[in-house]
Order: C-alpha cells, then structure tokens, then sequence
C-alpha cells in the first residue's frame, strides 16, 4: 500500500510538473500575440544578424538595406492598413514611406507578423507578393522579430528589435 500511495503521488507531481512547464524557445507569444497587442506604432530600435556575417550587405523586404530599416517607425492601426517609415540618413539610404496591409498568421504554434506592400490604388487582394516574420517576442512595450533569409545559399536570420512609440 505504501508503494502504491508513493507512486500515485510521484505521477501526479510528473503531471504537475509537465502542466506548469513553459515552452522552450518561444517567450509567450502564442498567448499574448494578437492584433490588438501589436496594433500601435513602433519604431525598429535594432537590427542584428544570426548566422550571417556581421556588416553583411542584405536587402531586406525588396526594398533596401537593412540599415535602412535602423529606426523606421511602423504604423499599425486597428484596421490593418498601416504603413511604415524609412528615415536613415546612413549612406545608400533613402527615405520613403510605404502603405501595407497587416494581419497576424499562426502556423505549428508560431505567431507571425504579415504584411504586404500596398498603394498607387491596387487593393491588397491583386498583391501577390508579401512578407511574413516570426514574432518571437512581444510584451506591451517591444517586439521582436525574427526573419528568415538566404544569404550566400544558406539560411540566415536577421531579427528585429521593436519599441513601442
């Protein structure tokens, strides 16, 4: 009887444990990420590379250097028509703004941040092309981002650093 009471309780604490337990690698954002959490304006506070050389040229979203990015400030309204603002004084960049179209998409458990790059009167549903990132962080005053690119034929990552503004 004694085993049988000492095993009883070592399951239940296994099926504690294992209930308690937070995901590896992902920082709640299965729970937190919705519109209404990344709905805002935020600006890029940091940019940096994982698994691509440090200084390495990368255009990033078909329009400029990552450096460029360095401060943009990313409108997203309620209403999912957004924009964003590229401001760098950095050399090669330009500044310009660009309307998008902004959604969440989840897949295998990932949130990810979406958007396409809309204007001149075409409607987000003739745009073909668009742009997906892992959210893998987001809290009330940053996010993160997490983009997965092709650099020199092998996979890299470039990850964003977001501030509430």
């Amino acid at each position: 009887m004694k085993h049988l009471t000492l095993a009883v309780l070592c399951l239940v604490a296994s099926v504690f444990a294992i209930s308690c337990k937070t995901q590896s690698g992902a920082t709640n954002t299965e729970q937190s990420a919705s519109e209404g959490s990344v709905k805002g304006n935020w600006v890029i506070t940091d940019i940096t590379f994982d698994g691509i050389p440090r200084g390495s040229k990368v255009t990033v979203f078909d329009e400029a250097s990552v450096n460029c990015f360095k401060g943009s400030q990313w409108i997203l309204p309620h209403n999912n028509n957004g924009s964003y603002t590229l401001s760098s004084t950095e050399e090669g960049c330009n500044t310009a703004t660009q309307s998008i179209v902004w959604s969440l998409y989840k897949q295998g458990g990932v949130s990810m941040f979406q958007f396409k790059k809309v204007g001149g009167g075409v409607k987000a549903k003739n745009v073909t092309d668009g742009y997906r990132v892992d959210i893998s962080s987001l809290t009330s005053t940053t996010m993160v981002w997490r983009a997965a690119v092709n650099f020199e034929g092998k996979t890299g990552y470039i990850v964003y650093t977001l501030q509430r503004s």
